[in-house]
């Protein structure tokens, strides 16, 4: 055991003191958490200019844009389409619509996305346009997501998830 001197000159076993910096960590990271939950979420939609309060509730409104590559000759039948859940993520909240023809995915959008801040906004229009460029070559779920947007990748892996679901794809 590594003693110490205190103020009284005596030597004095020295204080673990591994909990605060633990107990500071946690409440630190409520905080930053409680503080990113609390702001005022405007939607908005991928692809769409923003335009102060009308841009913003027609957004959430508006039909989803899907696009993806020409069906593929082993596909058959009508394309299907469904929404998935709304997840929420750390900076927001968003929700993926999965289109397919047969078992294969043919296209996917994001007609809901609602973040925080600016600064969220401008990270999930970089990052969305390469979650749906992974899933589309991936034809499903098994992508790497993209580094430094791990809560935005997870969101949209678990929106779209719920989506095929809904469609009865694996």
């Amino acid at each position: 055991m590594r003693h110490t001197l205190c103020e009284s000159g005596r030597d004095a076993p020295m204080k673990r003191t591994g909990w605060y910096v633990v107990a500071g960590a946690a409440a630190g990271f409520a905080g930053v958490v409680g503080f990113h939950g609390s702001g005022a979420a405007a939607p908005v939609a991928l692809g769409q200019p923003k335009t102060g309060s009308a841009g913003a509730s027609a957004a959430s409104s508006a039909p989803a844009r899907t696009t993806g590559p020409a069906a593929q000759a082993g596909n058959s039948g009508p394309a299907r389409t469904a929404a998935g859940l709304v997840e929420q993520y750390g900076y927001g909240e968003l929700s993926v619509t999965v289109t397919a023809r047969g078992n294969q995915i043919t296209g996917v959008s994001v007609p809901l996305l609602r973040t925080a801040e600016p600064y969220s906004q401008q990270l999930a229009q970089q990052v969305i346009p390469m979650l749906r460029s992974q899933v589309l070559a991936a034809h499903g779920v098994q992508i790497h997501g993209v580094s430094g947007a791990t809560y935005t990748s997870v969101a949209y892996v678990r929106s779209i998830q719920s989506a095929l679901d809904k469609l009865h794809i694996r």
